[in-house]
């Protein structure tokens, strides 16, 4: 199974959020701080391959997810 990545920096409720769903759902993931890490959002951006303003910014494995919102709404399709 591949595992979700989400990048995010601390005093993120979005990304408190995304991990807690993810260990909600028992789904393998791995959380970056992008702050510790040294990941500008610039880095981020050619990562994800267009801008980035916000955080999380989530993958499953090497699929771009998106950000909490779309992260809800692909659990949601893969559990139907």
């Amino acid at each position: 199974m591949d595992r979700y990545t989400v990048f995010g920096r601390p005093g993120c409720g979005f990304c408190v959020r995304a991990k807690q769903l993810l260990e909600m759902k028992g789904l393998p993931f791995k959380y970056v701080d992008i702050y510790e890490e040294g990941i500008s959002k610039a880095d981020l951006s050619k990562t994800v391959g267009k801008d980035v303003e916000t955080v999380p910014q989530i993958f499953h494995g090497q699929q771009y997810v998106g950000g909490y919102t779309d992260l809800e709404s692909y659990l949601a399709e893969k559990d139907s």
